[in-house]
């Protein structure tokens, strides 16, 4: 059975959005002025606008029922088994916890296509006595899926919020083959059509709000996220775009694009999604991949990410809701110096809004491209402090 969402689930914020760049595109529409919105409100206009115009034909918001996975399909060799890291997430101690987490799976209708069925994994403590519990989304890397984050979810589940993760576009169950998710970047810079890297899934996090937002078991106003690499650069994007994600905690994702570009920094992030670079170098006749490839595959598949929606304009726009940035010392893919303009601004940012205590950078010394245990700690004492309250 499928359940369709109300309408009344999209936020007035997000409906703001909607009306302005709707308003704002048609000869009869509505002139709104600069001064009519503050930087931060404008540049998520202009963020979610660019995300609504690649989308495919928009459906009601609904809810379909799935069973659980039980081989789940991981876009690497070999096969990962097991995460130190997220093993030592803090735990309640409660005895025969498995036994006591209820489980649910569906997918989450957010477009039309088949990319639109966002496949969702939530656990939480049957016997809980809070009504409204905190809620935390977590995000999985490159090649990875939902169920490889379960021990995070059981971990948070266990003291009391409802733990959700999704599988991002092509991946998981929303992909097919050990190529999908490479496939899928190589298909967008040919035809321009979709956003796989990043901004397609921002758009089932926006959807994913709507919903989580109208259950009855959370607090909508204590929803937090976080994730790893790719689920990292997912939770800032997400935490960015929609205030209704109210704490964040990006792991190992938060990076500037255009300083690597300018700095010659990029190699290390481009190495881990090469097949779409090699496709460009070839079409733009280059023997190698440079500077000017590696700008026009971003400007191609995500457009605005190496300039207006990098992170030193995206990341001081979350202030002054709670974030938390986790990056590794010696990061190739998220190098320290490419974060000094966009860290000066938010602190700059929440500054301004009396917030200094809402935003914290953590880097851990002689730490790659790697999520340890102490950023698994970090990020859950950060929603702890700010989501407990």
């Amino acid at each position: 059975m499928t359940n369709i969402i109300s309408s009344s689930s999209i936020s007035p914020l997000i409906c703001f959005f909607v009306f302005f760049w709707l308003g704002h595109g048609g000869a009869q529409g509505i002139q709104h002025s600069a001064a009519a919105i503050n930087g931060a409100d404008k540049i998520r206009s202009q963020f979610l606008h660019l995300l609504r115009t690649r989308r495919s034909p928009q459906v009601p918001l609904t809810v379909e029922p799935s069973k659980p996975v039980r081989h789940p399909l991981f876009q690497q060799v070999p096969t990962p088994t097991f995460s130190e890291a997220m093993e030592s997430c803090p735990k309640a101690d409660i005895k025969n916890l498995k036994e006591r987490l209820k489980e649910e799976n569906f997918y989450l209708h957010t477009e039309a296509g088949e990319q639109g069925r966002l496949p969702v994994l939530i656990l939480s403590l049957k016997d809980s006595k809070q009504k409204r519990r905190p809620a935390v989304v977590f995000l999985h890397t490159t090649n990875k899926n939902k169920e490889w984050v379960r021990p995070l979810l059981e971990a948070y589940a266990s003291r009391e919020y409802i733990a959700i993760a999704i599988d991002s576009r092509y991946h998981g169950e929303r992909a097919h083959n050990l190529t999908t998710y490479r496939d899928a970047l190589v298909s967008s810079w040919i035809k321009g059509d979709t956003m796989p890297f990043l901004f397609d899934t921002v758009w089932d996090l926006i959807k994913l709000a709507d919903y989580l937002t109208q259950r009855k078991d959370i607090d909508p106003k204590r929803i937090g996220i976080t994730g790893e690499s790719l689920g990292g650069m997912h939770a800032w994007f997400a935490a960015f775009v929609d205030t209704r994600y109210a704490v964040a905690a990006p792991i190992i994702g938060v990076q500037g694009f255009r300083w690597a570009i300018d700095n010659d920094k990029w190699q290390a992030r481009v190495d881990s999604i090469k097949a779409v670079f090699e496709e460009a170098r070839v079409d733009l006749g280059k023997s190698a991949i440079d500077k000017e490839v590696v700008k026009k595959v971003w400007d191609r598949i995500a457009p605005g990410l190496a300039s207006i929606f990098d992170s030193p304009y995206s990341i001081p726009a979350i202030a002054p809701r709670p974030l938390l940035i986790l990056n590794g010392a010696d990061d190739p893919r998220c190098p320290l110096d490419g974060i000094k303009t966009p860290t000066k601004r938010a602190r700059k940012a929440y500054a301004k809004a009396h917030s200094s205590n809402n935003f914290k950078l953590i880097v851990q010394p002689g730490i790659g491209h790697e999520m340890t245990s102490l950023m698994v700690k970090e990020a859950s004492d950060w929603m702890d402090r700010f989501l407990k309250q």
